[in-house]
């Protein structure tokens, strides 16, 4: 007889066996996830890593008119604002390359504005104090002054009553809408400082907005408003051939965001692309005590100015114009006095 051998497993030693192998598979599962999360994660610090130059300049398109919106209210002028943007622009480029991986894009870009408005602001306190035989060094907080100037809006000259802690606080929360962290990251401060500038700046302002505003109007010499009345009737009349004749041989063009041409030879072209379009209707205005006019599209009812358009004479030939057609987030917050 062959003998035959059977193998018999007991209840325990099964349920051992189960136990295991639910262990493994538990073991597995958790793996796999483990492994999921550690490639989102790597995934999400190669999104970062990798953070472009093409990126950054797309991040900066759509970011400008933030950035804009920022430095006029700290520096009190949408034209100024522009020419800080520009400078931040360049210095955020050039500084790209060292920057190292950029988490937050954006919190970057505002404190480079932000540093770039302060600079500005120090420059210009400075340079009233020489015009004013102050020496310079004795201006204790330029940055802090208050600028009492008539060619900003009312808004804009509001937030330059307040020092500039208090005024950067106030618009990076209650006009841009950061939150208080935000705030402290690209100011440098502490949460407990920005709290106190809020509260402060916030209470000031209150008070501002109970003071009359007795503002004189802005006036504009005889002979410069003869210029800007010809120009405008010129242009309305699409009379092109004119307006060039007006123009000084060293004119420059600022296409804000698109281009800059010098030279009469060069400007002329911008004056053709406008005889191909027919979205604009101007007028004379002044921009902050500046001459220029504003843009609106006669196809609508609305009297609101699309942009505005500085202009700058020596003499009787024009030598600059700045055409803001293509920033049009700079009209926001404009002082705009209407000569019509």
């Amino acid at each position: 007889m062959r003998a035959t051998t059977t193998s018999i497993s007991c209840p325990r030693d099964e349920e051992t066996r189960r136990t295991s192998k639910d262990r493994k598979r538990g073991y597995a599962i958790a793996t796999t996830m483990e492994r999921l999360e550690i490639g989102v994660l790597m995934s999400e610090q190669a999104a970062t890593a990798i953070f472009t130059r093409e990126r950054l300049d797309s991040v900066l398109s759509e970011l400008r008119p933030k950035l804009h919106r920022y430095c006029a209210r700290m520096t009190g002028s949408v034209i100024d604002a522009e020419d800080i943007v520009q400078e931040a622009i360049v210095k955020a480029i050039e500084a790209f390359p060292q920057a190292g991986s950029i988490a937050n894009a954006e919190g970057w870009l505002i404190r480079i504005a932000h540093n770039t408005a302060l600079d500005f602001l120090r420059r210009r306190a400075r340079q009233e104090a020489i015009g004013s035989d102050e020496d310079p060094e004795m201006v204790v907080d330029p940055i802090a002054t208050v600028d009492d100037r008539l060619s900003v809006a009312t808004s804009l000259r509001t937030f330059m009553r307040l020092p500039v802690a208090q005024r950067s606080s106030v618009i990076l929360m209650d006009v841009l809408g950061y939150s208080l962290g935000e705030v402290s990251n690209i100011l440098d401060n502490g949460i407990p400082a920005v709290k106190a500038a809020l509260r402060r700046g916030r209470v000031r302002l209150r008070e501002i907005a109970q003071e009359p505003d007795d503002s004189p109007l802005p006036v504009l010499a005889d002979s410069e408003r003869a210029l800007l009345a010809a120009y405008v009737a010129r242009f309305n009349a699409r009379d092109f051939d004119t307006i060039r004749t007006m123009l000084a041989d060293e004119v420059r063009l600022d296409l804000v965001t698109k281009l800059r041409r010098s030279g009469r030879s060069e400007v002329t072209n911008y004056f053709s692309r406008y005889s191909e379009i027919d979205d604009w209707h101007f007028a004379p205005v002044l921009v902050e005590q500046r001459p220029a006019v504003i843009v609106r599209d006669p196809r609508t009812a609305s009297r609101t100015p699309s942009y505005f358009i500085l202009l700058e004479w020596a003499g009787d030939r024009l030598v600059n114009i700045r055409d803001f057609r293509f920033a049009r987030y700079a009209t926001e917050g404009a002082e705009l006095f209407v000569m019509e």
